[in-house]
């Protein structure tokens, strides 16, 4: 049960000022719905940079470990969950008015599935049901999260 979604947002800001923003993972926290904080696992940056993700919902508490799998200023920004269990990033595409259009987009993978197998046992579909609702929610909360802190610059 791999899924893939996405959804885009006009923001005020051009995309260099977009990417510098969303590539620098400690501040993931001010937009983002489950993760709290995000902290670099050594000073490299750019791909193959790690880092942790410690994330909250009401029903639970964790920690991920991810690296960047694609890091192309101004244009593309992602990582790679688990790493292998899903890929989450950020795509920038200028507007004629000088904003950004920005999309967020997770994919899960089969390894995915094979770890909430693994984890869950009989009840692996509905926990991966569950992070789909989270995503699919989240992904617009999150992103007009990112909107608010680019107008407040």
């Amino acid at each position: 049960m791999t899924y893939e979604m996405k959804d885009s947002i006009v923001v005020p800001a051009a995309p260099d000022e977009v990417y510098a923003l969303l590539s620098d993972v400690t501040r993931t926290g001010e937009w983002s719905q489950q993760c709290l904080r995000c902290e670099w696992e050594d000073e490299q940056r750019g791909v193959g940079a790690r880092f942790t993700g410690f994330n909250h919902t009401p029903e639970r508490t964790w920690q991920t470990t991810s690296e960047v799998i694609v890091a192309t200023p101004g244009e593309h920004f992602a990582w790679s969950v688990g790493p292998g269990r899903a890929e989450w990033g950020y795509r920038l595409r200028p507007t004629a008015a000088g904003g950004t259009e920005l999309t967020e987009y997770t994919r899960t993978t089969s390894y995915f599935e094979e770890v909430f197998a693994e984890r869950y046992g009989d009840r692996a579909e509905e926990e991966i049901a569950l992070r789909q609702q989270a995503a699919r929610t989240g992904i617009p909360a999150t992103l007009a999260a990112i909107r608010e802190v680019l107008a407040g610059r």
